[in-house]
């Protein structure tokens, strides 16, 4: 296995947008809650990023991250907004830079799989596309609260674009991201907007497929023409049966619902706006679990639309698909393959896929352990032995 992915295009550079990477295995994206009380990031995540952009020279995606307060708030969550938010992730962005790596930033709006009650404590509301709770716990919580789910007003709505515009702008301008990542999957508050279950909503943002991936394209749209479509891309999980989302038991085929999408990102393409690139989750994977029924689904249909570098995730490095892997970044010219589990137990992981060295199990318990650093800095390069010397010392932020 060593020699096939060795030889094989994972380790053949590739140009994303106005960037050129040495190879094509990329960091996705892995919520972990290591930022501070105020939604600063570490340092902690400062040598987190590090570890992972040394000897690399490719791509990480970093965690999802709020533009402001009103995209919703988990605690200890990264946020991008104060300039004590900006500077701080300012200082990894150059740390990676530093280490002959790129860096792209996840840009999170959460809609109703927020924490009613956390932005109730802010001051904020609680909003989605239509005012449809995705289970009965958030639903409880929300009214136990008195922070009641509704639909977003189109005032609203305009206001939250010109919000991502000004979270680009400070994510390339100040902070210096190679590209901004904007967050269209896994059910949070754009793809409350696209798919069918969770939009009843029956104005200009609701009811035909056009309609309701409007809001979506509307923020690609205004994102691009603020700072250029080579430093923008998105995510997309057509198959995630995550948070509410149906999946391929939806009413609408995702074919249809993400072909759509994907044809007017390649449209925009064709007219000299071709994004950095496309992320897509595989779907054997939903959020944070895996999804064995629709794991023989055939998901090669977004490259019949979609022309530009496609980043392809979910599970490549579990053992009954890792030898798909290689197959699958050498079908086309176009293609990075994107893990996330094995990036956290393994910060050296492109050294060890090239070389075939055994990979550091991850452990799930410890993915989110809020402000703590257990599981997060103890995992170390192939050869080295763990490193528990932080495991109690809590992350501090960045200033």
């Amino acid at each position: 296995m060593a020699s096939e992915l060795a030889d094989s295009n994972l380790f053949k550079p590739i140009k994303l947008g106005s960037i050129e990477l040495k190879n094509r295995l990329v960091y996705a994206p892995t919520t972990r809650f290591r930022n501070s009380t105020d939604f600063v990031a570490t340092d902690s995540m400062l040598e987190y990023y590090t570890r992972r952009a040394k000897n690399n020279g490719g791509l990480l995606i970093t965690e999802a991250t709020f533009a402001a307060p009103e995209f919703g708030l988990y605690e200890r969550g990264p946020m991008i907004k104060t300039p004590e938010q900006v500077k701080a992730w300012k200082k990894i962005v150059d740390s990676v830079h530093e280490q002959g790596s790129y860096i792209a930033i996840q840009v999170w709006n959460l809609g109703r799989t927020a924490d009613p009650a956390c932005l109730k404590k802010h001051g904020l509301p609680f909003v989605s596309a239509s005012d449809f709770y995705f289970d009965e716990a958030s639903k409880k919580a929300a009214i136990e609260c008195g922070n009641e789910l509704r639909a977003l007003t189109i005032p609203e709505i305009k206001a939250m674009v010109d919000e991502y515009v000004a979270c680009a702008k400070r994510c390339v301008d100040e902070a210096g991201f190679d590209i901004v990542e904007i967050h269209g999957a896994h059910m949070y508050l754009l793809d409350q907007f696209l798919q069918e279950s969770s939009n009843q909503r029956t104005d200009e943002y609701g009811g035909s497929i056009e309609n309701r991936a409007r809001f979506m394209l509307e923020v690609v749209d205004a994102v691009v023409a603020a700072i250029g479509a080579d430093k923008v891309a998105i995510r997309l999980s057509p198959y995630a049966e995550f948070q509410g989302a149906l999946g391929y038991k939806s009413r609408i085929n995702p074919i249809v619902t993400w072909g759509y999408v994907l044809s007017e990102l390649e449209r925009r393409a064709k007219e000299g706006n071709r994004l950095a690139y496309v992320s897509v989750v595989e779907p054997r994977v939903s959020g944070i679990f895996d999804n064995p029924d629709a794991a023989k689904i055939d998901f090669t249909w977004p490259d019949l639309i979609w022309k530009g570098p496609i980043i392809r995730a979910g599970g490549y490095l579990d053992p009954e698909n890792l030898s798909k892997l290689a197959n699958a970044v050498n079908k086309d010219d176009h293609t990075l393959i994107a893990t996330a589990r094995y990036y956290t137990s393994n910060p050296d992981l492109v050294n060890r896929l090239k070389n075939g060295y055994p990979l550091t199990p991850y452990n799930r318990a410890d993915f989110y352990r809020i402000g703590s650093n257990i599981g997060y800095l103890n995992y170390t390069a192939y050869g080295e032995e763990e490193d528990h010397t932080k495991d109690d010392v809590e992350p501090k932020a960045l200033f």
